[in-house]
């Protein structure tokens, strides 16, 4: 399956400074279904270079991380039940800044 990943508000530098990932993820276990808890998993193996913590807390996003699913918050759609489909755009948006 193939998505469009987005960091943004700072989380591109835990992706060595890119924001924007086009990527191809296999789906799990022979599984017809890929979910956000599924996704999120992948992208701390193999796109966060360092610092994981500050993108994750557990299995999911940490507190202040907006994620957006073809624009929709993922909220709505039932986060890490969230199942995604190809060609999803999934976006990720630190809403914490220092100052």
């Amino acid at each position: 399956m193939q998505f469009t990943l987005e960091f943004g508000g700072g989380l591109e530098l835990l992706c060595d400074s890119v924001k924007i990932h086009k990527v191809n993820i296999n789906l799990l276990n022979d599984s017809d279904i890929l979910t956000m808890k599924d996704l999120l998993s992948w992208v701390r193996t193999n796109l966060i270079k360092e610092r994981p913590e500050m993108f994750m807390k557990g299995d999911t996003v940490r507190p202040g991380v907006l994620v957006l699913v073809n624009d929709c918050d993922w909220e709505l759609s039932g986060q890490l039940d969230t199942t995604l489909e190809d060609k999803d755009v999934i976006v990720f948006i630190s809403t914490l800044h220092g100052g």
